[in-house]
């Protein structure tokens, strides 16, 4: 039997609401379980972010250039902890995704085509160089 046991769990939700109220449970039932298994039982949160949304334009703009460059696009949310999320705070933000085989991302057997890298980044390039054309305010975003 071991001594003890380390165990990570990764809580992400795009609803602020709905994430802390996973996390509340979580820690109602790890309260239990110790309590239940005779057991002590410690935790402490490593890293914790407030869901963000990234700007509508810029993901849009973004959008019809994947478009431009004949590339499926699909939105979705990102729980990860990126730089984006945190300069979405302060500024327009918004992310590329570019597909890893098999769905798998930070992980050691992620794996990219490179086409789909060079495709990234063309988008990128692109994108970068467009908003650097626009007239572009927070306040009013893009005209």
């Amino acid at each position: 039997m071991p001594k003890s046991a380390t165990l990570t769990l990764d809580v992400r939700n795009t609803d602020e609401k709905i994430l802390c109220e996973v996390e509340s449970k979580i820690t109602q039932k790890i309260a239990q379980l110790a309590t239940a298994e005779g057991v002590s039982i410690s935790s402490r949160v490593l890293a914790r972010f407030e869901p963000v949304e990234f700007d509508d334009q810029v993901t849009g703009l973004i959008e019809d250039l994947a478009n431009h460059h004949n590339r499926s696009v699909m939105r979705m949310p990102s729980g990860a902890g990126h730089d984006a999320q945190m300069l979405a705070r302060v500024c327009p933000s918004s992310m590329i995704f570019t597909p890893s085989v098999q769905g798998i991302s930070h992980n050691t057997a992620e794996f990219t085509h490179t086409d789909d890298l060079v495709a990234g980044t063309n988008i990128l390039m692109d994108t970068m160089w467009a908003l650097a054309h626009l007239d572009f305010t927070p306040q009013t975003g893009m005209k």
